[in-house]
């Protein structure tokens, strides 16, 4: 089965928590901290894969959590970090926000991409130590890994992407100038999903076509096999316009090919005005007078025109060694450029709420549970770097902005305490 779109929730490790320790031996009297640092959690990786052509491996496994480090020990030890989850993938992949729809990361290329970094680690008290902190009993958290839902959307790679209405060649076109097989019969839809074929046209040189499933009017609404497909064409250089020059069906090919730009245009306005040639095909049942009709139609519209017969193999040499010389002058295929990243969508979420009820002002963040995790209440310095960070962090003045006074009482989580300016 060809699976183009897969929802799956991704993670990556939390951070290993900092120690609270001071060193004791037989020989060391007054040892100093030596909390060590929590370990970095791993972080989700995908990496495209040769061997892959569809998302088929995400129908039923949708979860994939990086480990988390491990918290940091006595003797100034640094907690392992998480091992990285490699997520493989079809190339042509795209990482997308499952709520905006925004592209996260494009996995195109050879090169892994890092599209949730692990959380990093707490630091042990031993990095609080100081002239008058000479024993701090706190230490911080490890961050939490970011969680996001994700949509995966495989965007195929090719060179040339065939168009056309169904039962018009296209398949008969692709079967003929690679080795790909598609089925080949005289009915419609016979290509239900998109089929991939590589065109050697000399001894090193090739280019990849692909086949996609026909469309029809009305392919917008949904009518046929609708726009199912159409996204593994925005990648593509050039379109290989088909139409069935003969009008076999009852059709007029003018009609044809206007109705399928059309149905290009309503699905991306940039495929309107992607390189097309337009190919005729069916010429050994069309009179000259119907080819030279077409041919003149689409010439006024700015588009070069070439006459094959698929089913004899007529034509398709001279139609490939046109696509090549067109595929030398374009540029490469599309690459699309992540318009967000995890920690924008994760800040967002992150929103510091205060709600004051029956004159207790509760406070959420997710930031906030980190902090209140690493605060000894029952220790003066760990009290003092509280409230010196909440300071910084605006809290205090966003706890003004909602009417808190002096003594007020402030709730974060299980916690309460008196709030002061």
């Amino acid at each position: 089965m060809f699976v183009d779109v897969a929802n799956i929730k991704i993670k990556a490790g939390n951070g290993g928590d900092g120690a609270v320790s001071f060193h004791r031996d037989i020989f060391t009297a007054t040892g100093g901290p030596d909390g060590g640092n929590g370990g970095k959690g791993g972080s989700i990786i995908f990496k495209a894969d040769s061997n892959l052509s569809t998302l088929s491996n995400f129908r039923y496994k949708k979860k994939f959590f990086a480990p988390n480090g491990q918290n940091g020990s006595s003797g100034k030890k640094t907690g392992k970090s998480g091992e990285n989850l490699i997520i493989k993938v079809p190339y042509g992949t795209l990482v997308k926000d499952i709520n905006s729809g925004k592209i996260i990361a494009d996995i195109s290329s050879d090169e892994p991409v890092v599209v949730i970094k692990g959380g990093r680690g707490g630091a042990g008290n031993m990095n609080f130590a100081g002239p008058v902190k000479q024993s701090p009993r706190f230490s911080k958290p490890g961050e939490k890994g970011i969680e996001l839902e994700v949509k995966l959307e495989l965007k195929l790679l090719a060179d040339v992407g065939l168009v056309g209405y169904p039962n018009v060649g296209k398949s008969t076109i692709i079967s003929i100038v690679s080795e790909a097989k598609p089925q080949v019969a005289n009915y419609h839809f016979t290509t239900l999903s998109p089929i991939l074929g590589v065109v050697k046209y000399s001894d090193e040189k090739s280019f990849v076509m692909a086949d996609i499933p026909g469309l029809i009017e009305g392919a917008w609404k949904g009518i046929g096999l609708g726009h199912e497909f159409l996204r593994h064409v925005e990648r593509c250089r050039l379109l290989l316009h088909v139409v069935d020059v003969s009008g076999s069906e009852g059709r007029n090919p003018c009609d044809d090919f206007d109705i399928i730009n059309n149905e290009l245009k309503k699905f991306n306005e940039q495929l309107a005005n992607r390189p097309m040639i337009v190919v005729g095909n069916k010429c050994d049942i069309a009179s000259k007078e119907k080819i030279e009709a077409f041919k003149n139609y689409v010439n006024k519209k700015g588009y070069e025109f070439i006459g094959i017969t698929a089913c004899q193999n007529k034509g398709i040499k001279e139609m490939v060694n046109k696509i090549a010389e067109k595929l030398s002058i374009l540029p490469p295929a599309r690459f699309f450029e992540p318009d967000t990243t995890p920690e924008i969508l994760s800040y967002k979420e992150d929103k510091l709420e205060i709600k004051n009820i029956n004159g207790v002002y509760h406070v959420n963040a997710m930031w906030l549970d980190k902090l209140i995790n690493s605060v000894n209440f029952n220790d003066y310095d760990s009290m003092h770097y509280f409230q010196d960070t909440i300071t910084k962090a605006g809290l205090t003045d966003a706890l003004k902005q909602a009417g808190a006074k002096e003594g007020s009482t402030v709730k974060i989580g299980e916690i309460e305490f008196d709030f002061f300016e």
